[in-house]
């Protein structure tokens, strides 16, 4: 059986905001690893909803670094943290 991500206490509107980032990509097949992780993520047994938060973690620590070093979006790293979920996101 899968671990669940870490859900702590959050802001709804938040939470859903960043979702929605992790829905347009999966729509957007952009970037299309989004997709690859989602799928890998379901084979393994985790429900889709669980999978879709466990890249939604992926994409706050992008958030964070960018606003917190004032950089640019770093895809490098954005898509090896997919490739290693369900593995907590690192920076």
């Amino acid at each position: 059986m899968s671990k669940k991500p870490k859900q702590e206490e959050n802001n709804p509107h938040l939470q859903a905001a960043i979702l929605e980032v992790v829905d347009n990509q999966l729509n957007a097949n952009d970037p299309p690893e989004t997709r690859q992780t989602l799928d890998r993520l379901i084979a393994q047994g985790i429900s889709r909803e669980d999978a879709k938060i466990y890249i939604a973690q992926a994409v706050c620590l992008e958030i964070y670094h960018v606003l917190k070093h004032k950089t640019l979006f770093d895809q490098v790293r954005y898509l090896k943290n997919l490739h290693n979920l369900p593995e907590e996101p690192k920076e």
